[in-house]
């Protein structure tokens, strides 16, 4: 029985060839996004316009955050992203409004098919809803959605679904508490 079979891996297609020239084209953009100084916000949500992500107003991209394939990432309004997050966009990534990524998180939308030798490229989306909080260096895993107003506290990983206003940490990411309600103004 082959558990791996790292020639089949390699020589399969993954990327379009149009995805390919994107991706060399985008090496160009993330230049121009790694260069600009601090307060250049309007000029990175530019940038990554440019390159195919959707942009909502008001959104606070740091120059050291890292889009893998920004035509795979929607960001609603008033999302902030922090200082040297990776965004590894094989697959949709979708972050709602209000949402708060902190510093060197790592949101992947990548993984392989273990069940097959070949370990083909798997592209599951992340969804996080808005109002979200993400905290520092947490992993948010392919194919999660992590529900409106929930909280990942730093270094948690999270593996399963984290719903509405559960507060989440460890690894694996478990509950650790609930957030009250938002009151009604």
């Amino acid at each position: 029985m082959q558990l791996l079979n790292p020639q089949a891996n390699r020589a399969a297609r993954k990327y379009s060839w149009a995805e390919q020239c994107r991706r060399v084209l985008w090496s160009v953009g993330e230049i121009a996004i790694r260069l600009s100084p601090r307060p250049c916000f309007g000029w990175r949500r530019m940038v990554l316009r440019l390159f195919g992500a959707k942009v909502g107003k008001a959104v606070h991209v740091y120059a050291s955050t890292r889009f893998y394939m920004p035509w795979n990432v929607e960001l609603g309004d008033w999302v902030a992203v922090g200082e040297e997050a990776f965004i590894y966009s094989l697959g949709k990534v979708y972050i709602g409004p209000g949402v708060a990524v902190a510093y060197r998180a790592h949101i992947c939308a990548g993984t392989h098919d273990f069940s097959d030798p070949a370990l083909p490229l798997l592209k599951p989306p992340v969804t996080i809803e808005e109002n979200a909080w993400i905290g520092t260096e947490a992993f948010i895993g392919p194919g999660i959605t992590v529900c409106k107003g929930a909280i990942v506290a730093a270094r948690a990983v999270v593996v399963k679904d984290v719903p509405t206003l559960h507060i989440v940490a460890g690894n694996p990411a478990r509950q650790i508490g609930v957030r009250p309600e938002p009151r009604q103004s």
